[in-house]
């Protein structure tokens, strides 16, 4: 055993050298390599770029591409903003060389003892050459040469040098390059003019620009903030005093408006897609001279423009037109004071085909025509209402949802269930939260919401006949000597079967039909749609109005609201929807939506349907005005055929004698004819009438027997007798007592 031991010790002394001499080697020959680079100080110095961008026709899109329009001298600036970017970035900038390797191994323990990558160690100089020379990605190489790049940086400039050059590349979100930039646009105010509150406010905010953002995350923009300070005083920067009055000011921003279109443009949107694609910032695009090629199309861009700036809006909004074939963005217009497609909105009763519809068609638990109770409900301690707070009985799926009635909603979400609700939902581009669990989720309860994006792409799913695509803007991107560096490939799932998503479809029709997307009737053309509108808690202001429509060719989203949540006077039935009327009157479709092979059409039993609310197949003697055709699967049709008109049956009487005549109750049909006899003679008749029935007879025997027939109005052939007997009372005599 000794012995094993021994040779177990030597080989993996001898295989543990080896590895960390070949890691020693590779590190070196890295290391070489990359000093080797020479530093490109036009890249340094933060240049003004533009990112090329071409629609679908590879003609350059006219809007602003421009990176760093604006430079802050380092000597312009406060000793109160330099030192706010050393004391959380890098506290000791002006002694190390270009990396600090005690806090490399320090963050190397922690993140080993956290047994995750939690911290950091990358210094001022090596965030500058990562931004201005390297890609984000996470590699060891990467890391190795960002360090030799480092340490040769330092030796060519001066740290105020570098340290201006940081300020001036750094990103601080919302489109913002350098500090100048940044202070513009969140201040409105040139960066040499920051107090010291606003400067902290910058620094903290470069960590996790979409984290901190002070105008969507104002609480932890504000911890940030406050821990930039805290930093400072700590370093003996600032004193506790300034520090105090400092950490007591509100975050006061003043948004430059200017910017504001630029964020929301077709462009931005492709730039932000491309960095995603590249690993790069934006700035690194420009630089390196890559050029960014869209799916817009020019024609439905204008027409987009158009449509969305006829109708009068007074906050903020976004529309955004997918081309269902190839799963492209052609056109996209929003307006707000940061990034709509980074934001998530409550979707409201827009998520009810996606969540709730589409999922019970395609596990074959209703139909269209299935009727469910509106009713008085509570499902695990959850009480939807319905608009006005009134219940309207038994109504079809397709009716549910045409008119957007909540309660039916939220029961045919429970008989789907919430896991595989939100399974479908992911399946479409959807997220949700880990706390997205209630039967809210039904009627667009959830603890973030969607963006304006994630729900075109999912209705394109139902145009593409239950394929999925997430919607991309950038078709292909070319290097600076015009080679393809990336191609969009779209990867389509499918989610619902064929004929799920065309039932769906066909009742999403009903919406414009008879529901409350009627906006849409005037257009005559092939279009399903659905409006949501979110309601502000405890008040009857709304925060969101939806409406996403699509047709065979085009899935067309809008979105009107508030990114600051101030309540606005809009419907999903009313501008949104006018929006999507007046983009699709410029390109009108004729041809319908295809109907699949695996969709049929039966007669259904509509007395059956409207007495009992069972959906069963009508049989072949049922006159025509009884029945009703309807879209069904062929994976779920209805099992069973109606009787009626076969077989006739005589309801269930109740009888008594009352003041010597008979009395006879029964429900009655508006099919049926109801002939009561005595002695073959008829003394009544009842036909034509619907609902409970009180009829009379008189006596005209101590013992009486009726004959009732029951037959069908259009089919007396097909009847049923039955016999009722009364037996008529003698009144008592009035026997006086002996004694009275």
């Amino acid at each position: 055993m000794k012995k094993f031991l021994k040779w177990f010790f030597i080989i993996s002394s001898v295989i543990l050298v080896g590895i960390l001499v070949a890691l020693s080697f590779y590190i070196a020959t890295v290391y070489t390599n990359a000093m080797k680079i020479e530093i490109d100080s036009a890249k340094l110095s933060a240049p003004f770029t533009t990112i090329e961008i071409y629609d679908k026709d590879n003609t350059p899109i006219k809007e602003e591409n421009t990176i760093n329009e604006s430079y802050a001298k380092i000597s312009s600036l406060s000793d109160d903003t330099k030192n706010a970017f050393i004391a959380i970035e890098d506290k000791d900038f002006y002694k190390h060389k270009g990396v600090n390797y005690k806090r490399i191994v320090k963050a190397m323990l922690n993140n080993l003892k956290a047994m995750k990558f939690k911290e950091g160690a990358s210094t001022i100089t090596q965030q500058l050459i990562k931004n201005s020379h390297l890609t984000s990605a996470k590699t060891f190489e990467r890391k190795i040469t960002e360090i030799a790049l480092s340490t040769k940086l330092e030796k060519q400039f001066s740290k105020d040098e570098i340290l201006e050059q940081y300020l001036n590349i750094i990103y601080f979100g919302n489109n913002c390059y350098g500090i100048e930039e940044a202070s513009e646009y969140y201040f409105s105010k040139p960066a040499k003019d920051l107090k010291l509150e606003e400067s902290a406010l910058l620094a903290g905010l470069i960590k996790s620009p979409s984290k901190y953002c002070p105008i969507k995350h104002v609480n932890n923009a504000l911890k940030r903030r406050n821990l930039v300070l805290s930093e400072m005083e700590k370093d003996s920067l600032i004193s506790t005093k300034e520090a105090m009055h400092a950490k007591n000011e509100q975050i006061c921003l003043n948004i430059n408006t200017k910017s504001k279109n630029k964020l929301n443009s077709y462009s931005q949107a492709s730039i932000d897609e491309a960095e995603k694609i590249l690993h790069l910032p934006a700035q690194q695009i420009a630089l390196q001279g890559y050029k960014i090629y869209t799916y817009q199309n020019k024609k439905l861009q204008n027409d987009l423009n158009n449509s969305i700036d006829s109708v009068d809006i007074d906050s903020n909004y976004a529309g955004i037109v997918i081309d269902n074939t190839s799963h492209g963005v052609v056109a996209y217009k929003g307006d707000g004071n940061y990034k709509i497609l980074n934001c998530q909105r409550q979707p409201g009763s827009c998520i009810k085909p996606v969540l709730v519809f589409g999922p019970a068609l395609n596990e074959d638990i209703i139909y269209p025509c299935t009727q469910i109770l509106d009713e008085e409900t509570n499902i695990a301690g959850f009480a939807p209402k319905n608009v006005g707070n009134t219940f309207h009985g038994y109504v079809s799926a397709r009716e549910s949802l045409a008119k957007s009635i909540n309660i039916p909603a939220v029961k045919i979400l429970s008989y789907v269930g919430i896991n595989k609700a939100k399974q479908y939902g992911e399946d479409m581009g959807i997220k949700f939260d880990e706390n997205d669990v209630g039967y809210c989720l039904a009627l667009g309860g959830m603890t973030y919401g969607v963006n304006v994006l994630d729900m075109a792409g999912a209705y394109s799913t139902f145009a593409c006949y239950g394929k999925y695509s997430s919607p991309k803007f950038v078709s292909f991107i070319t290097d600076k000597n015009g080679k393809i560096v990336y191609t969009n490939k779209p990867q389509e799932k499918q989610v619902l079967r064929e004929d799920s998503a065309y039932l769906l479809t066909d009742m999403l029709k009903t919406s414009i039909a008879t529901g409350t997307a009627k906006k849409l009737q005037e257009l005559n053309m092939p279009i399903a749609s659905k409006t949501g509108t979110v309601g502000k808690s405890g008040s009857k202001q709304n925060l969101d109005a939806w409406n996403v429509s699509y047709t065979p060719k085009l899935t067309c989203a809008v979105w009107l609201g508030n990114l600051d949540n101030s309540p606005i006077s809009y419907t999903g039935g009313n501008q949104p929807t006018q929006i999507v009327k007046n983009f699709y009157s410029n390109n009108k479709e004729s041809d319908d939506f295809v109907k699949p092979s695996m969709i049929v059409e039966r007669k259904i039993d509509t007395t059956e349907l409207e007495e009992n609310h069972r959906v069963v197949l009508a049989n072949e003697f049922m006159p025509e005005r009884y029945t009703k055709n309807e879209m069904f699967s062929i994976f779920n049709l209805p099992k069973t055929y109606s009787n009626k008109f076969a077989v006739a049956s005589t309801p269930n009487m109740t009888s008594k004698v009352e003041n010597n005549e008979a009395v006879i109750s029964f429900n009655a049909n508006e099919y049926m004819t109801y002939e009561f006899y005595s002695n073959n003679q008829l003394v009544k008749k009842v036909a034509g009438q619907v609902g409970k029935q009180n009829i009379t007879l008189p006596l005209t025997a101590q013992k009486q027997t009726f004959v009732v027939k029951s037959y069908y109005t259009l089919s007396p052939e097909i009847e049923d007798t039955k016999e009722i007997t009364f037996v008529k009372k003698d009144k008592p005599v009035n026997n006086k007592k002996w004694y009275l």
